[in-house]
């Protein structure tokens, strides 16, 4: 796995089921650079986000020699003695020295807030981008899912479907076995540009990763692994939300 320059925040509503992409972290192997997205107006006007204490204005570039602590926070200290078992059910083939790489395989959720963080994919030798996730809301699902998860191997096919019954949001992807076994929910800060490559009919395709088995905490009970193939003139997370606050701003004073 190649270290990843580019990392989404990603910013959800604690009233609603939205969430909205709001900065993009990247990092040169000198400096790290945040700027927020054009995806933080929407939030501001659906929802009413502030703008973070550390990034307070929308229109700058923020610098450092070392990496912000909104971010860095959601690394888990090497201090801690689950460290070791928290890399190894990340299953980083590279060991997890780096912290750019650790949050793009983990997400860096925390209990305490509303964030995510998310990687921009190369595209592999094949012609394909891959991204990792954890199946998400595994505590929701009866006994008999989890079990099914934990026989699960690696490589088996899963399936999207979309809960259109859903209360809280019919937007929501459920993953299925082949025998249709829901077996976790796929993150909804990547919604969006999942609906717009099955809208493209791209040849998306989910599989199992990774099982941890027991005691692992069910939010990194199976990592899954999302592989595309795009047309030739898209690239992932490459639409308007995406783009940096700060060009809109040298445009206008151009």
């Amino acid at each position: 796995m190649k270290t990843p320059k580019t990392l989404f925040l990603a910013w959800k509503d604690p009233i609603s089921p939205n969430w909205f992409t709001i900065g993009r972290l990247t990092f040169d192997k000198n400096i790290y650079q945040f700027v927020y997205t054009q995806g933080v107006k929407e939030a501001e006007e659906k929802c009413a986000f502030t703008p973070l204490l550390s990034f307070p204005r929308l229109n700058e570039v923020y610098t450092s020699t070392y990496l912000f602590p909104v971010f860095a926070n959601r690394v888990m200290s090497r201090s801690r003695p689950d460290y070791s078992s928290f890399i190894e059910w990340l299953d980083l083939p590279d060991g997890g020295d780096d912290p750019l790489e650790i949050l793009a395989r983990s997400g860096g959720e925390r209990v305490t807030d509303t964030f995510a963080v998310f990687p921009d994919p190369e595209v592999d030798e094949e012609g394909r981008y891959n991204l990792y996730f954890f199946s998400q809301g595994l505590r929701h699902l009866p006994r008999s899912a989890i079990d099914r998860i934990n026989q699960f191997e690696p490589g088996e096919k899963l399936w999207l479907a979309r809960e259109f019954q859903n209360p809280y949001d019919d937007r929501v992807l459920i993953s299925n076995t082949s025998d249709r076994s829901i077996v976790g929910y796929f993150p909804r800060y990547l919604l969006a540009e999942v609906f717009e490559l099955l809208r493209q009919n791209s040849n998306l395709e989910v599989r199992v990763e990774r099982v941890n088995k027991p005691p692992t905490p069910l939010q990194f009970r199976l990592l899954c692994k999302m592989s595309v193939h795009c047309r030739d003139d898209f690239r992932l997370f490459s639409s308007f939300q995406y783009q940096p606050m700060i060009v809109e701003m040298a445009v206008k004073s151009a």
